[in-house]
């Protein structure tokens, strides 16, 4: 596992598959601030819940000049089934490889009913137009998340 990186460092590039079959690129993406949030699995509570609320603000990241990008290591038609079985509007990329999940550093040791066990963080990056992390948010919790995000977005 590489560290993760922090406020004021380079984001790290990535070119991942998304649902819908495109691709979603830090690059492609240069010029706007980007949100980045890394999910565990999709079309589970806590991840519905946070795709559904950064889909609901998508607009008003629009306003912010803020692209959002949810990343988990579903495969890309789990992906597809996710957005459209709740009707979200925020790309999904895949990483079932986990190369960027962990050049952020969000593959991590968890643990439920005492059992320890690898998986990928609830975490948030914000980057700026120039490529740089902003802002980071770990061990998210979802209930007000996507609020705060946007308002560090306006901030930028």
């Amino acid at each position: 596992m590489t560290s993760s990186p922090t406020e004021g460092s380079p984001a790290p590039g990535f070119s991942l598959p998304a649902d819908g079959g495109g691709t979603v690129s830090l690059e492609s993406l240069k010029g706007k601030n980007v949100v980045i949030f890394f999910y565990p699995k999709a079309d589970t509570p806590g991840c519905t819940k946070e795709s559904m609320d950064f889909s609901r603000l998508k607009p008003a990241f629009e306003k912010a000049n803020t692209a959002v990008v949810g990343v988990s290591a579903d495969a890309v038609a789990a992906q597809d089934k996710f957005k459209a079985k709740h009707a979200l509007t925020v790309p999904l990329a895949s990483d079932p490889g986990r190369e960027m999940i962990e050049r952020y550093g969000v593959w991590v040791q968890k643990s439920m009913y005492g059992k320890t066990f690898m998986g990928i963080e609830r975490a948030t990056f914000l980057v700026d137009g120039g490529g740089v992390i902003r802002k980071v948010w770990r061990n998210v919790k979802v209930e007000g998340h996507a609020e705060a995000v946007l308002e560090a977005a306006k901030a930028l």
